[in-house]
């Protein structure tokens, strides 16, 4: 099957259609942003409790240790591959393959033309028959403190102890900061 990216506005029209593939999408992509959801509400949780209770330096621990847990939840829930990707990666492991790179940047691109909208997202089928959901990041004022221009120098200290190649660094209130990524095996 080809390759297919869409924005999830030209995916709802597919749904005008009785095609089986196009059906498939519009319930991938409704339960994709379900799974991306949860797992920005988990995610999004455990940083504010830690960044309450420790600081930068406990929300450190919360993106290295728990949301690899999270992620590994959400996929024994779904029967997906649930991750994280970023054009800017703090962790190797999450680095983008070439299809996920493109999808990215059409993100970043939608992001900055329409910064007052919703989070962009896309679904599509890869090569194989897989089908891929991915869900924008958005940077958030909290994110600032690990993410931002000017870390404290604690926090850099602790990010380069765990993350020696971090990429991760730089962005701005607004920008793509990287999004979540669903992957269904082909059936």
């Amino acid at each position: 099957m080809k390759a297919l990216i869409s924005s999830l506005a030209a995916v709802a029209a597919l749904s005008a259609t009785a095609s089986p593939v196009n059906a498939e999408l519009v319930a991938r992509a409704a339960e994709g942003r379900a799974i991306a959801d949860q797992f920005a509400t988990e995610l999004r949780t455990a940083l504010q409790a830690a960044m309450a209770e420790g600081g930068p330096l406990a929300a450190i621990r919360v993106c290295n240790e728990d949301a690899p847990r999270i992620a590994h939840s959400a996929a024994e829930r779904s029967g997906a591959a649930v991750g994280r990707t970023s054009l800017k990666v703090r962790n190797p492991a999450n680095a983008p393959d070439d299809q996920q790179r493109a999808v990215l940047a059409a993100l970043e691109q939608e992001l900055a033309a329409s910064p007052a909208g919703p989070p962009p997202e896309r679904i599509h089928v890869l090569e194989d028959g897989s089908v891929r959901y991915m869900s924008a990041i958005v940077m958030q004022p909290p994110c600032l403190a690990c993410h931002g221009e000017s870390l404290a120098a604690p926090v850099a200290e602790a990010i380069d102890a765990l993350y020696p190649a971090d990429q991760a660094r730089g962005y701005r209130i607004g920008e793509l900061r990287g999004a979540f990524t669903i992957t269904w095996p082909a059936e």
